[in-house]
């Protein structure tokens, strides 16, 4: 497809879970709902069109071990792009990915700077880790480094309980967030456990990654703050693996785990069900493979989400949460094109026809 050719898709397009059109445009690289008057060198794709989805726990630049080469980072993302993940927000990463945002083939990135944990509570090689005293400090510096967001650890296990606990104070936490949020930047944090989230919840944070330990009492005040949830079921479903690997060290973390695998499913419908936004996240990276966004929206249907909501948790729904724009009129061609309706049977997802990034078709 040259520089100037047009591309018209038709069938479908789901311009939003209630605004079905049957066809768009992409002129120099953006989506229009008017017809050329002068069309030359078109190209057609008919199927389902929804926005590129979104990823919104992914970790790009990073491995098993800590940051990876500029290599891995790029075929890390191309793999990503390849499932019709084109829009990322990085959930903490020690590398500088700053390079792709001169990739018109690469999937667009939203940094949250790199983690922030505790000394020593952490998976090595990942985070900032520092004492609570340090925190405004830290928090400042990546509020500065990323595009909006910066992460915490929120829990991480303490070897001398042997299980899962706080990372910090309460003042701290307060402290950090109000500082973030002068800079203008939003803050989450990793918590797997119960005992974390009020402090956080309470202390202003605006989103949960994982909250596996999000209990009944607990969900009321997420619904009334408006802080959402990215569950990232695809990992959760490590935890029994996880479990039997740490059960002769601290049984005690090894069955919270299972219990919190155990309930997984109903946690995220309790959440679901209460009005706490939710959105699809694998986290990616890591240990984890890319590529995954398909299989976390069926998790989130498999969980009890409606699969409309679960579509909307990876397109609609996360590009405004994220301040992006989906099919709109005049936005980047962002988009992807499927053989079948999607909202009938989310499984869809992982079979894209064609995928379109800035305009072009890149798969």
């Amino acid at each position: 497809m040259s520089d100037h050719a047009v591309l018209h898709v038709r069938g479908r397009v789901l311009a939003g879970p209630d605004d079905v059109r049957d066809e768009l445009w992409v002129i120099d690289g953006r989506i229009s709902y008017d017809r050329p008057t002068t069309a030359q060198d078109v190209r057609t794709v008919d199927g389902w069109a929804l926005p590129g989805l979104v990823d919104a726990h992914c970790h790009v630049g990073l491995g098993a071990h800590g940051p990876v080469d500029r290599d891995t980072a790029e075929q890390q993302a191309l793999t990503d792009r390849g499932t019709g993940t084109l829009l990322i927000r990085d959930a903490g990463s020690p590398s500088d990915t700053r390079w792709t945002d001169d990739r018109e083939d690469l999937p667009k990135i939203i940094r949250a700077g790199r983690h922030i944990a505790r000394t020593r509570r952490y998976i090595r090689g990942y985070a900032h880790e520092i004492e609570p005293p340090d925190l405004v400090a830290h928090v400042a510096q990546e509020a500065r480094r990323g595009d909006g967001w910066v992460k915490l650890v929120g829990d991480w296990i303490d070897r001398d309980l042997g299980d899962l606990a706080p990372s910090w104070p309460r003042e701290a936490a307060e402290a950090a967030i109000a500082e973030a949020h002068r800079l203008g930047a939003r803050v989450t944090a990793h918590c797997f456990a119960e005992n974390s989230l009020r402090d956080l919840v309470e202390a202003g944070i605006d989103c949960i990654e994982h909250a596996t330990g999000l209990t009944e009492d607990l969900i009321p005040l997420f619904a009334e703050r408006g802080v959402a949830i990215v569950p990232t079921l695809v990992n959760i479903a490590t935890f029994p693996k996880l479990a039997d690997g740490g059960e002769a060290r601290f049984p005690r973390w090894s069955a919270h785990m299972r219990r919190l695998h155990e309930r997984r499913y109903d946690t995220v419908r309790g959440a679901y069900d209460a009005g706490i936004p939710v959105f699809v996240g694998t986290d990616a990276g890591g240990t984890l493979p890319h590529g995954l966004v398909a299989a976390e929206v069926e998790e989130l249907v498999t969980a009890g989400i409606p699969p409309l909501q679960a579509l909307s948790a990876t397109t609609w729904g996360a590009r405004r949460w994220l301040g992006r724009p989906g099919l709109d009129e005049g936005a980047p061609a962002d988009l992807v094109v499927y053989e079948t309706d999607p909202r009938a049977d989310v499984r869809v997802l992982a079979a894209p026809r064609r995928i379109v990034l800035n305009g072009r078709v890149v798969g």
